[in-house]
């Protein structure tokens, strides 16, 4: 009977769907079509082709799932973002067993949980918003292979004569994930990413900036419950008491001292019991802990919804490298009303050039004449600093960095397609980005288009065979040393790259990987490129070629800066980490992530070192991470002017197990 039954809903399906048209979308990236997503019903099952490209690359996935609220089969095969293979397989048997197989696990559930779905590792827009529809209803779900899931509806909207609703996806990720559907039919209407873009319905993309708008006041109200209950404000006087602090300018640990905070910045720092009767207001105690200045992480892509993994880490200020002065301007408002926690942000300019391989930004110059423009208009608005793209004309580097140097804007960022790193530096370059891109230097050749994947995959399969102490090399270090050009090597964002095989966890996050999800630990086991028996040894060679490179423009004096690209404060941690692996002291690192960062994002006066007048940005370690890097990860409290944060608190507000007790904040 129930066979019957299954048969005549398929039959149903096939009827009422065969003469029924394609669900069409456009793929959005900032405000450019870039792609496309089509989904076709084929009997009871949804067959989806879903590609797009920005900055040289993306993904071209295929997709099948059924039309059955249950479940009964999902399916995806392609290539992912950065070219590794994509293919995940879900089905119930007919004895009701569940059984999966992906790029990173394989299992099977005799018995699953009643309502329970599936959760790919690579899906499309589309499987979202089939997940939001069913959903629907508000309650949880088990989730295969573990966790839970339910959908919250969070905001409705009318445009173009279409009641929309917006739905929050719990347990997908640390912080919810939004699609927007149809009130007609449930269907997906969108999945939009504010300020970057999306996936609309084909012809709707005018719709965009309505909907990012809509999506931003549910997230942000989100953000702002949590921000009333997890800031600590420390008013009037606040002495952390016993502690050893690390002196981040000289790179050497001091204390024990009392430390005394005031009106959010450093008011003294006294031997231990020296003052008393001052009318302290909150106590913490240092005993067995360290102080040191917050981290500065060197590369980010700020985004409000991950804003506390930074804090959480100890990550108190970051340079963004790519975001639009809009969101930018937003963010910061919300941070100074409180509405918003988050590091301190310090912004790059971004500007690219126009080309097939574009990545969309709110300046991508067809001409020179507009790309000086372009730095005209960062100037004004207060940007010291500027990221030059890939698609940036080789001919235009030296114009616009000179244009930039006499308007006081320091130009740096990744090296144009057609052009060396030594070129760039050469033509006004002040800063490179990205261990890979310096490592292409000695790689390179003229017809070589970095635009690609050829900038990732290059490096890993020839970096081997280079020869770091030879006279090509130190004449290329020489020029950095005689230009004053600072290094960012961003290692986190490449290691898993290229010793990542599919199934084992992500080397970048092993350390802290069981604090984390179900759900996100099994997307940690997703490599991003394929690793693989024909190339694992020689992309590991390469890897430690890459980062005895960085050792050694350390030790020749470059500066470098600690940044990540990556996950936000849990990638620091690792950054400082590789740095430490490679083979440069352990207090220099500490300096590289405080002192360096501030120094080299224009905000040494402020941030990056223990003294007094400067704001009180400061983390507060279980241990002594001066002698043992890893109790980086240790962070027992974290201030940020004159609001602390208790780290377990913060990691518990995203469902990530802490990793110590954060330190009480008492009377005295």
């Amino acid at each position: 009977m129930k066979a019957l039954l299954r048969l005549l809903i398929v039959l149903g399906v096939l009827a009422s769907g065969a003469a029924r048209a394609d669900e069409r979308f456009d793929v959005i990236c900032v405000r450019t079509l870039c792609g496309h997503l089509v989904a076709r019903l084929e009997g009871a099952q949804w067959a989806v082709d879903y590609r797009y490209r920005n900055n040289g690359r993306g993904p071209d996935q295929k997709e099948w799932l059924s039309t059955a609220t249950t479940g009964e089969l999902y399916r995806t095969e392609g290539v992912s973002t950065y070219g590794a293979l994509i293919r995940d397989r879900f089905e119930r048997e007919a004895d009701g067993a569940a059984a999966w197989q992906s790029r990173v696990d394989q299992g099977r559930q005799a018995q699953p949980p009643a309502g329970a779905v599936y959760l790919p590792v690579d899906a499309t827009p589309w499987w979202m918003g089939e997940l939001a529809r069913q959903l629907r209803d508000g309650a949880e779900r088990p989730a295969l292979p573990a966790g839970a899931v339910r959908a919250e509806r969070v905001k409705q909207l009318r445009l173009a004569e279409q009641d929309l609703s917006l739905y929050a996806l719990h347990g997908l990720d640390l912080m919810p994930v939004y699609a927007w559907l149809r009130d007609s039919d449930g269907q997906l209407f969108a999945q939009v990413y504010p300020g970057w873009g999306g996936t609309v319905r084909e012809g709707q993309s005018a719709l965009v900036p309505a909907l990012e708008t809509a999506q931003r006041e549910a997230r942000d109200a989100h953000l702002t419950t949590l921000a009333k209950r997890l800031a600590h404000p420390l008013p009037g006087l606040t002495v952390i008491k016993n502690v050893r602090w690390f002196d981040a300018p000289a790179a050497r640990l001091r204390g024990p001292s009392d430390v005394f905070l005031f009106e959010g910045r450093i008011a003294a720092i006294r031997p231990v019991g020296s003052l008393q009767g001052l009318g302290v207001q909150q106590l913490i105690d240092g005993s067995g802990r360290t102080l040191l200045p917050g981290l500065i992480d060197m590369h980010a892509h700020v985004e409000p919804s991950q804003m506390l993994l930074n804090l959480a880490a100890g990550v108190t200020a970051v340079r963004d490298v790519g975001n639009s002065f809009a969101d930018l301007s937003l963010m910061r408002q919300r941070m100074a009303s409180g509405e918003l926690l988050g590091p301190r942000i310090a912004a790059n300019g971004f500007i690219e050039g126009k080309s097939p391989f574009s990545s969309q930004a709110d300046f991508v110059p067809e001409t020179l004449e507009q790309a000086l423009a372009a730095i005209d208009w960062y100037a004004v608005h207060g940007y010291r600093q500027l990221k030059l793209y890939n698609s940036i004309r080789p001919e235009w580097v030296k114009p616009m960095a000179a244009h930039a140097a006499a308007l006081g804007l320091r130009v740096g960022g990744h090296v144009p397609a057609f052009m060396t790193a030594a070129q760039a530096v050469e033509a006004g370059y002040r800063e490179l980005h990205h261990i890979n891109q310096v490592t292409l230097n000695f790689l390179v050749g003229k017809d070589d288009d970095t635009r690609t994947l050829l900038r990732f995959t290059l490096p890993g399969d020839k970096a081997h065979a280079l020869k770091l102490d030879d006279a090509r090399t130190a004449r290329f270090i020489a020029l950095l040393k005689r230009t004053g050009t600072v290094v960012d090597p961003t290692g986190v964002a490449f290691e898993a790259m290229y010793l990542q095989r599919q199934g084992a966890m992500n080397p970048s996050y092993t350390a802290i990987a069981d604090h984390l999800p179900a759900s996100m630990q099994r997307s940690l086991r997703a490599a991003e490129m394929e690793v693989n028996d024909g190339n694992a040894a020689r992309y590991a060679a390469s890897w430690k070629v890459m980062m005895d490179l960085v050792r050694r423009l350390h030790a020749a004096g470059i500066p470098l800066v600690a940044g990540t690209d990556a996950t936000p404060g849990f990638a620091m941690q690792r950054e400082l980490e590789l740095y430490a692996e490679a083979g440069i002291p352990v207090p220099e690192v500490l300096r590289i992530g405080t002192w360096n960062g501030a120094k080299h994002s224009d905000r040494a006066q402020e941030l990056g070192s223990i003294e007094r007048g400067k704001l009180a940005d400061l983390m507060l370690v279980d241990g002594d991470p001066s002698t043992r890097l890893a109790d980086i990860r240790r962070v027992a409290l974290v201030i940020q002017g004159s609001v602390a944060f208790a780290p377990d608190e913060l990691y518990a507000a995203m469902a990530i197990r802490p990793f110590v007790p954060s330190a009480k904040i008492e009377a005295p």
